[in-house]
């Protein structure tokens, strides 16, 4: 696994430096991969909401000031409960955004923050409004970009439904380019009787784009990754055990000490 960290860990930092500055920090403590996500930019974004746009120029500073990093863009998307145009000049900002950032895998991970009340267990739970990602996911894939989605309140089992569901609606090339960026740690405070872990180990290597590594202590969120509510090390040896390479995010809260956090998040999962 490639470990990273993500710019919404760095909330308290941004005011008064800047992201690229940040990035330095994160890559001295041993960070090999940047979430670069919306709203936590700083001087690579412009606007908000759907005036949302990537700033290109920063982006491309970023990219040539730290050429053995890699990168993936993140935004705030409701992919699950909205139909959102493929065509539409914030999806191709956020493509074109993915492109500079991603090198020879461009990587857009896209979270629908709404809440749904309960899970979906079969395929008709699913809303006519999600299905219209196999557009997008058809768009994102006619362009090289790879989409993972996230949503916090559904469980990693829905999720992957709805995947299997999109992938049946599309190419198999394009299909290959959707999955998920699993977070068992937010299915464990939405369901903490279920298994988010072993949800995790039964999905397919390929439906696996990108992983967020968290920690809860007594159902409160904790400053690093370390022993918690849920096995860390377990999702780290089942990932492994599944021959998974990708990123791996230690998505830790803002903190003054977040980068002291960050190194020893990455040294516990060495452990």
């Amino acid at each position: 696994m490639i470990y990273g960290a993500i710019t919404n860990s760095w909330r308290e930092q941004l005011p008064s430096q800047s992201v690229k500055e940040l990035i330095g920090l994160a890559a001295q403590k041993g960070a090999k991969h940047i979430e670069l996500r919306q709203t936590c930019l700083g001087e690579c974004e412009v606007g908000s909401g759907p005036d949302w746009r990537p700033n290109m120029s920063q982006l491309q500073q970023v990219v040539d000031t730290y050429p053995d990093m890699t990168f993936d863009l993140a935004m705030a998307l409701p992919v699950l409960s909205q139909k959102i145009d493929p065509q539409g000049e914030m999806f191709q900002a956020a493509l074109a955004g993915a492109k500079l950032v991603g090198g020879s895998q461009p990587h857009l991970r896209v979270v629908d923050p709404v809440s749904f009340d309960t899970a979906w267990n079969s395929s008709n739970d699913i809303p006519e409004e999600a299905l219209g990602l196999a557009e997008l996911t058809t768009e994102a894939a006619n362009q090289g970009v790879i989409i993972s989605m996230e949503n916090s309140q559904l469980p990693i089992r829905s999720m992957a439904m709805l995947v299997e569901k999109v992938r049946s609606m599309v190419t198999e090339t394009a299909g290959k380019g959707l999955g998920l960026c699993p977070d068992p740690t937010n299915q464990l405070r939405r369901y903490p009787e279920s298994d988010p872990l072993s949800e995790l180990d039964d999905l397919p290597l390929d439906m696996i784009k990108i992983v967020h590594f968290k920690q809860l202590r007594r159902g409160e969120t904790y400053s690093s990754v370390d022993e918690g509510d849920l096995d860390c090390l377990r999702m780290r040896d089942i990932l492994d055990a599944k021959g998974y390479s990708g990123p791996a995010i230690m998505e830790i809260p803002s903190d003054t000490e977040v980068f002291d956090n960050l190194e020893s998040s990455f040294q516990y999962l060495d452990s």
